[in-house]
């Protein structure tokens, strides 16, 4: 009894959502097209990072050779960009990672998902919106900070900020009557300063790469230390001698291939972004087509940007003498145009704009979708009838948005949003993974099969049960395992992937873990070694099994190899995250169980189709058996009547 508990209680945290994928049935405005995805994919990753990353990364981590960094960071992201992409083409619907999830792994995955996008994407907008009033406040000499310090100071050191940031609060008051107001009027005035942004950053590159010199690749640090290196430029810089750690050997990789990997290593954060044209699902015209060509393109388009402007940066200045924090500003005052200064700040404010509607965008569709699949409180899925926008979502998340702008410092929370967004690629590129490989079923039997409740609480109803346990047309073996006869996907196949995905899943967590922890001692490198093998093993044997033939207007190539290392790639680097991020992410996560459990679980869309889809097969049931009784005494009626005619005629 108690296990047969135990089970029931499993599949409901696995029952997943049934989806229907007609793209016309949408309760919001469709009235996106697919340059308003690209500019809104440019604008919320092209953020103001590109002004400040690459002179930290270029001085601290990699030198000339950053432009290798955003490379190897671009090619990483778009592995994740191209899962986006197919689920985009395959569930054309709001949610993002959460929809995907929760339409293959099931419900408690997709909570936990979507749960930790929501903190992401107020983490995101908040700390957007403090930048975005710091660089307003630097332009006006500061008197915003002074004036709350003085008349507003908070002592609370290492919990509250050291003052309430008002302008941070005004501005995201402001973001969040635009999107209340209409999803057009958000998408236009993106557009507008998502250009400024990007012709801002086309002036930089060129200017750049017309005062830049190639001798900036390959600087010698001995000339720099003993012969008295001076550069043409007559600037005072070059007169601080600089210490030999920060000139590394040298040339164009001075820092050698740990500085590259680990400069990639950050340079991966600055592609963080793209992923909020996924919510967009039921609000862009044809999105099976507009979704994957606007993750694709704002991919590319950012990548160009940051290889551009990285290129012009180190070329105009020597690396070891980039600024950490103003990088830009002071590269053209190195090389005499001291002016571009403004077109820098014009370009920053722009670029904040567009990052803090893209980090906000995305969180009412968040909450709707969630809300409006029951797993969170139901007020949040209302639709305004005059903007088609969910009001109630808007305006939680921009109060939530607010609060924490207003009250915290948020440089401790910010390893947070790496967090929900590393954990959300993960989760889609292994959905991606495991929807390849499973094989067809009608939409009806798929409904059944998926509540996973049917055969728990009907006794006699008979429930297809080929989606459910594998094997049953199939007998298991090493043959059919390595080398399947069957050219199209079958349910043993499709099992045999979702095994070994989630044994994949855990090898590579541990990889990482003793990756990053374990350091370089015999044990773990012959630990290290194993787990490799084991891993290409299993994705081998993924390999062997047929695919889907689904037509799709895109898919993602070389499955499985790419969604393997888009796994590999994320868990590394949330391993990376210190132990204060993980206790912060640990609390956060309880209270979000407390709310599945006590509210979500109960109240979810799909619990109630499985309840209704039951109650149905017993209404029938019922009928037929009445149905049945009636014949049976019809029969014996008219039988009745026949022998009595046939007594009487005697």
């Amino acid at each position: 009894m108690v296990i047969e508990k135990l089970l029931h209680f499993g599949k409901q945290l696995l029952r997943v959502k049934v989806v229907n994928s007609n793209s016309e049935d949408s309760r919001l405005s469709r009235c996106l097209n697919t340059f308003d995805l690209v500019a809104l994919g440019v604008g919320s990753t092209l953020g103001a990072g590109v002004y400040v990353l690459a002179g930290a990364v270029a001085r601290e981590n990699a030198g000339p050779a950053i432009v290798l960094c955003f490379l190897i960071a671009a090619l990483a992201s778009v592995l994740a960009g191209l899962c986006y992409a197919e689920f985009g083409a395959r569930v054309p619907r709001t949610g993002s990672a959460y929809l995907y999830s929760y339409v293959t792994v099931g419900e408690l995955w997709a909570f936990i998902t979507g749960w930790n996008l929501i903190l992401s994407y107020i983490i995101g907008t908040s700390s957007v919106a403090r930048a975005w009033s710091a660089t307003f406040d630097e332009l006006v000499g500061k008197r915003i900070e002074l004036f709350c310090r003085e008349y507003m100071s908070m002592n609370a050191p290492g919990i509250l900020a050291e003052y309430p940031d008002m302008f941070a609060v005004f501005v995201i008051i402001t973001l969040t009557g635009l999107l209340a107001f209409g999803v057009k009027e958000s998408a236009m005035v993106n557009k507008v300063f998502t250009c400024v942004n990007v012709l801002v950053l086309l002036f930089m590159v060129v200017s750049g790469l017309v005062k830049g010199t190639l001798k900036n690749w390959q600087l010698d640090p001995e000339e720099i230390l003993h012969v008295n290196y001076t550069n043409s430029s007559n600037h005072n810089l070059t007169d601080i001698l600089p210490s030999k750690e920060s000139l590394g050997v040298g040339g164009f990789m001075p820092f050698g291939v740990t500085g590259v990997l680990s400069g990639a290593a950050t340079c991966f954060y600055a592609f963080v972004g793209f992923d909020c044209i996924a919510t967009t699902g039921e609000e862009v015209k044809n999105p099976q087509r507009a979704i994957p060509i606007g993750i694709v393109s704002s991919l590319l388009i950012c990548f160009v940007a940051y290889f551009g402007v990285s290129a012009a940066l180190t070329l105009m200045m020597p690396y070891y003498l980039l600024d950490s924090n103003s990088p830009l500003p002071v590269a053209f005052n190195y090389v005499g145009w001291g002016g571009a200064k403004y077109a820098v700040a014009v370009g920053s404010l722009c670029a904040l704009s567009t990052s803090l509607l893209g980090a906000m965008f995305p969180i009412p569709r968040v909450l709707w979708a969630m809300a409006e699949d029951g797993l969170l409180f139901k007020f949040m899925a209302e639709i305004s009838p005059r903007t088609k926008t969910p009001l109630n979502a808007t305006f939680a998340s921009g109060t939530g948005a607010a609060i924490m702008a207003f009250l915290f410092d948020l440089k401790d929370l910010v390893d947070l949003m790496s967090i929900g967004t590393l954990l959300a690629y993960t989760l889609v590129a292994a959905c991606v993974l495991v929807l390849r490989y499973q094989p067809e079923l009608p939409s009806p039997v798929y409904h059944r099969a998926n509540c996973h409740e049917d055969a728990d609480l009907v006794d006699g109803i008979s429930v297809p049960s080929m989606g459910i346990l594998p094997g049953v047309e199939e007998r298991f073996s090493i043959k059919s395992l390595l080398s399947p006869s069957n050219p199209e996907p079958s349910i043993m196949s499709g099992f045999n992937v979702n095994i070994c995905t989630s044994i994949l899943g855990i090898l590579i967590l541990a990889f990482s873990v003793l990756a990053v922890h374990g350091g370089v001692v015999l044990w773990n490198l012959v630990a290290l070694s194993i787990i490799f093998i084991v891993c290409l093993l299993l994705v081998l044997i993924i390999w062997r099994q047929p695919e889907s033939k689904t037509k799709l207007s895109f898919k993602v190539p070389l499955v499985p190899f790419i969604p393997v290392i888009s796994m590999f790639v994320n868990v590394y680097l949330m391993m990376q995250l210190d132990r204060g991020t993980w206790v912060r992410f640990s609390i956060w996560m309880a209270i979000g169980f407390a709310i599945y459990f006590c509210y979500g679980i109960h109240h979810s869309t799909e619990a109630v189709l499985a309840h209704s889809s039951i109650e149905t097969e017993m209404n029938g049931f019922k009928l037929d058996r009445e149905l049945e009784s009636m014949s049976t005494e019809k029969e014996a009626f008219l039988n009745n009547g026949m022998d009595e005619d046939h007594n009487g005629d005697l």
